[in-house]
């Protein structure tokens, strides 16, 4: 078999490209979970021979991947602590202009995500800046894409703000025995910074001004309607199904109350009696459900009590955003039993910040759609076990700020310090960290399992074996050749090359698959041209983190997505010239201030 050869690559390297092209669009076409195509693939690659037994599970011992690991017990502890309180309590401010503002939002959260994870530090902000938006008189969309992509170039700013920046450091490591410093990629991480902010102030009106889609759902006269039961009606004793109430036309009964009890039943039991004076609640097409006067003999109530300001202690509006790759796109809620399952009632939905006007119940589901549900406060939601349909942006409870707080910054601090002094390795850190947050009680053992992601970690080890087997195949040695060919051996052309396509490649795959995968590509191209690898890497680093063209392209961009009331060509437009320009950012401070050094 190794004496195969098809294009210059053996059998091996060809498995090796099936497999990792049938992962990819395995997970751009399917709503399957990545670590299950990560556990695959290594299992390809190891029954077919390619990696042996220790090489398809190394992933799972890489010194980078256990780091990832002990820091979500950090990170933990920063959480439970107030820190992001005290963060937002003091830096967001009342800014005087839309320039002032971009600056003092990005700026702490680029900070934020240079320690803890992106995606927890832009899902927290999400509704602050909504609220922060409406103070300033600006529309969230135009501070939302500025939000998610500081996030990104902050968690390029340190080794442990990415993961991509801790598997590439790692593999590096591994290769050549040199650790690099936690801090090696501060500098040019934060002048692309710089350049962002920039670049969002000066193409603001590329931003687009979309509405809230919250501000869809404000006038619920728009799209509820309440009917009472008069007391001479012929439906008095009968259940709600016997009387033909579950499915009405042009929409479906979100709540009743009852003439002589105060509570407010929702969702409605399919056997609930109805009784004279019911004040019924209806959401969906008004007209439709106006004829429910004819054909029921209801009344309009003299009073609406479903209103956004009058929500009272028996129930709650919930909003939530449907997610990409949900298993609710292309469905209707009339064919699901969500809402029997999640004790939740669809009141109304919304798409690009305007109400779509039809029964909620029967629109074709879209990503990004915004849903508003109506609850009981008491309803407890696991958002963990939905977050793969809906993402829900109730305001979250942050913790109060006490002396916790500051002993859970310093031990974040003195982590950081004692590693980018090279005194302690990070790995050993990280652990003393972790160890510290719980003595000091920052976070419960509880609290502390519960972060650790099992799932990121199983994509992290699975990108390490992939890496591994790129490399082992051939294929990264083969692509740096078909690279020079094209480029030359300009090192800095080579450099922008790989870093362009590594840029856009990260659009569609994760950034830790992208850091795996080009890791080896960009260490061989740096060695055949006779250079040291090391500003080759920390331009990798940078540019595999800058992906803003699709709001596929990171998980933060989901997470303002749907709150942005955003349409996918609204990243393009914006993202494709942050791409470019932080691009040549790159380039230029990593030459400025790493240069290349010939191979000893």
């Amino acid at each position: 078999m190794d004496s195969f050869l098809f294009l210059g690559f053996n059998i091996y390297a060809w498995i090796t490209i099936i497999t990792v092209l049938s992962m990819f669009t395995v997970l751009l076409f399917t709503k399957l979970r990545s670590d299950f195509v990560f556990l695959g693939a290594i299992g390809v690659l190891f029954v077919t021979g390619v990696l042996d037994a220790k090489e398809a599970f190394s992933g799972f011992s890489s010194t980078s991947v256990i780091v990832i690991g002990v820091l979500f017990v950090v990170v933990a502890g920063l959480m439970h602590t107030g820190l992001l309180q005290w963060i937002v309590k003091h830096l967001l401010g009342q800014p005087s202009s839309y320039g002032k503002a971009v600056v003092r939002l990005m700026v702490p959260v680029a900070v934020l995500s240079s320690f803890l994870s992106n995606t927890t530090v832009v899902a927290i902000f999400v509704n602050i800046v909504k609220i922060w938006a409406k103070k300033l008189n600006v529309s969230p969309s135009k501070l939302l894409i500025p939000l998610s992509y500081a996030s990104g170039m902050g968690g390029v700013c340190t080794l442990i703000g990415t993961p991509p920046n801790l598997i590439i450091s790692g593999l590096y490591a591994e290769k050549t025995g040199h650790v690099m410093n936690v801090l090696a990629t501060t500098i040019p991480g934060l002048f692309c910074l710089f350049v962002g902010v920039l670049s969002i102030i000066a193409m603001r009106k590329l931003l687009p001004n979309r509405k809230a889609p919250e501000s869809a759902f404000e006038a619920t006269s728009d799209y509820t309607i309440e009917l009472l039961v008069p007391s001479d009606s012929e439906y008095i004793g009968q259940t709600i199904a016997e009387a033909g109430l579950t499915n009405v036309n042009g929409g479906s009964l979100i709540e009743i109350k009852h003439f002589d009890n105060y509570k407010i039943l929702s969702p409605v039991p399919d056997d609930e009696m109805l009784m004279g004076g019911d004040r019924l609640v209806f959401a969906g097409q008004i007209d439709e459900l106006l004829e429910l006067k004819k054909s029921h003999a209801f009344v309009n109530a003299d009073h609406n009590i479903f209103k956004m300001e009058e929500l009272d202690k028996d129930r709650k509006l919930r909003t939530a955003y449907v997610s990409f790759g949900s298993s609710l796109i292309n469905n209707t809620f009339s064919k699901l039993t969500f809402e029997k399952d999640h004790n939740l009632t669809l009141v109304a939905i919304a798409r690009s910040g305007e109400r779509i006007d039809q029964s909620p119940r029967e629109v074709l589901l879209q990503a990004g759609d915004t849903l508003l549900f109506e609850s009981s406060p008491n309803v407890e939601i696991n958002m963990d076990s939905l977050k793969s349909m809906v993402q829900f942006f109730d305001s979250p409870q942050l913790p109060n700020i006490s002396k916790k707080t500051l002993i859970s910054s310093t031990i974040m601090l003195i982590m950081v310090v004692l590693s980018a002094m090279n005194i302690i390795p990070l790995l050993q850190c990280a652990f003393l960290a972790a160890m510290a947050m719980l003595i000091f009680k920052c976070c419960s053992v509880d609290q502390a399992m519960k972060a650790i992601n099992w799932d990121i970690l199983m994509v992290f080890a699975g990108s390490v074996v992939l890496g591994l087997a790129i490399q082992k195949t051939g294929i990264a040695e083969r692509m740096a050749f078909g690279i020079l060919d094209v480029c030359g051996t300009n090192p800095i052309v080579v450099m922008t090359a790989i870093c362009l396509v590594g840029t856009f490649i990260t659009e569609f795959i994760s950034n830790t698959a992208a850091g795996a995968m080009f890791f080896p590509i960009m260490y061989q191209a740096s060695e055949q041209l006779g250079y040291e690898p090391y500003p080759f890497l920390i331009a990798l680093m940078v540019s595999i983190s800058s992906s803003f063209a699709t709001p596929i392209g990171s998980p933060t961009h989901m997470l303002v997505y749907g709150p942005g009331g955003y349409r996918f060509s609204d990243f393009m437009r914006v993202g494709v010239l942050m791409n470019f320009i932080i691009l040549a950012a790159n380039i230029l401070i990593v030459n400025f201030i790493y240069p290349l050094t010939p191979l000893q």
